[in-house]
């Protein structure tokens, strides 16, 4: 479908891994995430693994957001006691993107069935940059960003910086 209303806006992309176990040597999702980035031509110009604590989030997302305008969060989004990126990155967004987070539970659906609905994936803007907050697991990063992130990142910062 062709978008006339899409401004040639550069991308400038951060990677932000929450977790308590990974590193940057062995984080395989921030690398994947990494990858398909580069592969459509957008620059990695942050790139962080941090723990899965609600002040580390929000200070690392504020980090990167003085450098990039397509922040992707992996990680910390289920529902275990420690995940907390989702209440880390509400109270940052401006506006929600609701239809993010339902066509990545969709998607999620038709490949790994009912335990999609667990999946609180999430995105939004702030201040003209776009922020997504997915699941750390590798296809889960894989599918998300090739399939949503991709091919809509110039379309939503071009609504985001109107």
């Amino acid at each position: 479908m062709k978008k006339n209303h899409v401004q040639s806006i550069p991308v400038k992309a951060a990677i932000i891994t929450v977790s308590s176990t990974r590193s940057k040597e062995n984080d395989s999702s921030g690398k994947a995430i990494e990858n398909i980035l580069n592969s459509a031509g957008i620059d990695v110009v942050h790139y962080a693994v941090i723990f899965d604590r609600v002040d580390a989030i929000r200070s690392e997302v504020y980090c990167a957001i003085k450098n990039s305008n397509c922040i992707i969060i992996n990680g910390g989004t289920g529902l275990t006691h420690d995940d907390c990126t989702i209440e880390a990155v509400m109270p940052i967004l401006e506006k929600k993107i609701d239809g993010f987070g339902e066509l990545f539970r969709m998607i999620s659906y038709k490949e790994i069935g009912t335990s999609s609905m667990l999946s609180r994936a999430i995105a939004g803007t702030s201040h003209g940059k776009a922020i997504f907050c997915i699941p750390g697991s590798t296809p889960a990063v894989t599918l998300a960003t090739k399939e949503l992130i991709v091919p809509e990142i110039a379309h939503i910062l071009s609504h985001a910086n109107k």
